[in-house]
């Protein structure tokens, strides 16, 4: 009896921690107007395999099966293909609209700190905003959440289609480009010399690929030097990324989110902006998270490549999140109120339990089978400030006994002023 590979259970501290990241976000996205939806995990293999959909490294990665109808399905490996598929199947849908989705997803690819094969993802997309807004508003919903966690990031962010102008000024020919994006994407895990290499093996032109070397060996290019460099002044894409900039320092957010020439992002969908997060501390190498713009996704989904339907969204990594704060102190806060029975009093001690639960009041209720001495110390070691006593006197007379473990005091009250006092 065993876990598959890559699977985990949760339960105490750790999934104490998992609850408190969960509802960090929740909360956030909910005070940024975002609606809560419940996308299907299993889901038709041929959504899930177009074209239009993750690309060929998930599509290799994904949980395929055969139901007793024959039908071919998949487990989803995303919440974002689910997403567009919820919007492609409700045309009434008014925007701009907001949704938040935490929820899990599967790919059998391999394992490692931070990667599994089951995973929760904890999403956020906004469709019918076209310009930088939308970004924006993600950007600063994601320096929320991690201020919020106590973990310094960098959100590192570009524009597919600004790359996509310097590859076009490079000689790259367009039907070459997402493939040498995924590569310039590699820069910091393989660097620039592993980066040619796998260049070279791209059938690009030697005049195209020298054009690439010279890129790669501009020091961190600020987004002026390239403008100029590749005569880029009034393309789309720069000044998409001019407009986003501008945003970016104006809602004070220029010091943790930093413009990088060569992120792509690993996902064949992306249209415009791209982001990620990573620990500012460079300790942790995996991503935190990360999004994008993809316009283009819905309006394929129905056939009808006319129409677009503007789409941005963000992507939070529960499994990286966690790894990171499982090497980090964290605050746990203490339970609330321990409930003791003395004796033969176990129904007066689930009723003050129920009326402290019913107040809003955690409350647990020991078993009153070991010694008062070591359940004190238990509780005391918890954190529990509060514990109720109730032995055959108190019942007798519809009382308690109030002991406050910081205080090292007790008093003998009704469960009302328990309540009144705990509430305090």
């Amino acid at each position: 009896m065993q876990n598959v590979k890559g699977t985990y259970d949760y339960f105490g501290r750790e999934q104490s921690i998992r609850q408190k990241v969960r509802s960090t976000l929740t909360e956030l996205f909910e005070l940024y107007d975002f609606e809560s939806m419940d996308t299907t995990l299993l889901n038709e293999l041929e959504l899930l395999t177009s074209k239009y959909a993750g690309g060929d490294e998930i599509l290799r990665e994904m949980y395929q099966l055969t139901d007793q109808g024959g039908r071919q399905l998949g487990l989803r490996y995303d919440l974002t293909i689910p997403f567009a598929k919820v919007i492609a199947l409700n045309p009434g849908m008014e925007f701009p609209y907001k949704r938040y989705e935490i929820g899990k997803v599967f790919r059998d690819g391999p394992v490692k700190k931070g990667r599994l094969r089951e995973f929760l993802q904890c999403d956020a997309d906004v469709v019918g905003i076209a310009g930088p807004q939308g970004e924006a508003e993600l950007m600063q919903l994601a320096a929320e959440a991690f201020r919020r966690l106590e973990i310094p990031v960098i959100l590192k962010w570009n524009n597919r289609c600004f790359l996509g102008e310097i590859l076009e000024a490079t000689g790259v020919p367009l039907e070459d480009h997402l493939s040498v994006m995924l590569t310039l994407d590699k820069l910091a895990k393989i660097g620039s010399t592993g980066v040619l290499a796998e260049l070279m093996e791209k059938g690009l032109t030697p005049a195209a690929t020298g054009k690439l070397k010279e890129l790669l060996d501009m020091d961190a290019p600020s987004l002026d030097e390239l403008a100029v460099k590749y005569e880029l002044d009034g393309k789309p894409g720069l000044l998409e990324v001019l407009a986003l900039q501008q945003l970016i320092a104006g809602i004070g957010l220029a010091e943790i989110c930093v413009f990088d020439p060569f992120l792509s992002r690993g996902l064949s969908f992306y249209t415009g902006t791209v982001y990620e997060i990573f620990d500012a501390s460079g300790a942790y190498t995996s991503s935190l998270g990360g999004g994008g713009r993809y316009d283009s996704i819905i309006g394929k989904l129905v056939g009808r490549d006319d129409i677009e339907y503007p789409t941005v969204g963000i992507s939070f990594g529960m499994e990286s999140i966690m790894a990171l704060l499982g090497e980090r102190p964290i605050r746990e806060e203490a339970s609330g109120v321990l409930v003791i029975p003395i004796g033969e009093v176990m129904p007066q001690a689930l009723t003050a339990a129920a009326a402290l639960r019913a107040a809003g009041i955690h409350t647990a209720v020991d078993t009153g089978k070991r010694k008062l001495k070591k359940t004190l110390a238990a509780a005391n070691t918890k954190g529990i400030r509060y514990v109720i006593l109730i032995g055959e006197s108190e019942a007798a007379d519809g009382k308690l006994r109030l002991k406050d473990m910081s205080q090292q005091s007790e008093e003998l009250v009704t469960v009302e002023a328990a309540i009144a006092q705990i509430a305090e």
